[in-house]
């Protein structure tokens, strides 16, 4: 997939792209996306579209007495080793998911300049203002949180899962305020064509409920004939 594949991509909203694998019926449609626990919270910025870098978290516990968490560096090699643009997803494997904010604005500023579009993870973030307004990167998460507790990466780069969504290294994912998708590699170049044909439908339901000659009849005969 080229850059203006990723590019048609940006153009779309999360509701329409939804949309659109639906009509491809490669998935269930309980399928593909984060549930509302995991929440955009940079909603002011462009849509996020990246190829998936992963990661377990803990946060919670401190490390036994006279140790240390020491910085995983060699996770920013397995980010740069996937293809970009990237999107990092964190799954915060604690009892209690959130207390401390893996990511805030030092770290941001180090996922971007790794070529990283989105943030998103079932615990928590930081600094969330300066992150959009001077590192410009989608997070999404469940909340804010005040302190990055004992924040530190268990392993990178196996499967994880938030929001219900299930997400491996590699696969295609879109953020924006609608929240976290994924989106199958095979459907990539096809979905802004289908996506600009159902806005065509779209429309003209509008148009016809908005008109002088609104009946339920005439609904239900235009609704057939756009099936």
């Amino acid at each position: 997939m080229g850059p203006l594949s990723l590019d048609s991509l940006r153009a779309l909203d999360g509701a329409s792209i939804a949309n659109a694998i639906e009509t491809f019926d490669v998935r269930l449609r309980n399928e593909g996306f984060a549930d509302v626990s995991i929440r955009c919270l940079t909603q002011a910025l462009p849509p996020a579209v990246g190829h998936a870098v992963t990661a377990r978290i803990r946060c919670s516990s401190p490390p036994p007495v006279g140790h240390q968490y020491h910085d995983r560096t060699d996770w920013w090699n397995y980010i740069a080793s996937v293809s970009a643009p990237r999107f990092v997803v964190v799954q915060d494997i604690d009892e209690r998911p959130g207390l401390g904010g893996f990511v805030g604005s030092v770290h941001a500023n180090i996922l971007r300049a790794l070529g990283c579009e989105g943030y998103a993870t079932n615990g928590s973030v930081r600094d969330v203002t300066n992150v959009r307004d001077s590192v410009r990167m989608q997070m999404f998460a469940t909340g804010m949180a005040v302190s990055h507790a004992f924040a530190h990466i268990v392993d990178f780069g196996e499967p994880v899962e938030i929001g219900g969504l299930k997400v491996r290294s590699g696969d295609l994912l879109f953020g924006d305020e609608h929240g976290v998708q994924s989106i199958p590699m095979s459907l990539a170049d096809a979905l802004p064509g289908v996506v600009a044909d159902m806005k065509l439908n779209e429309q003209a339901v509008i148009q016809f409920c908005r008109s002088r000659d609104f009946s339920i009849d005439g609904l239900r005969t235009l609704v057939r004939s756009l099936k």
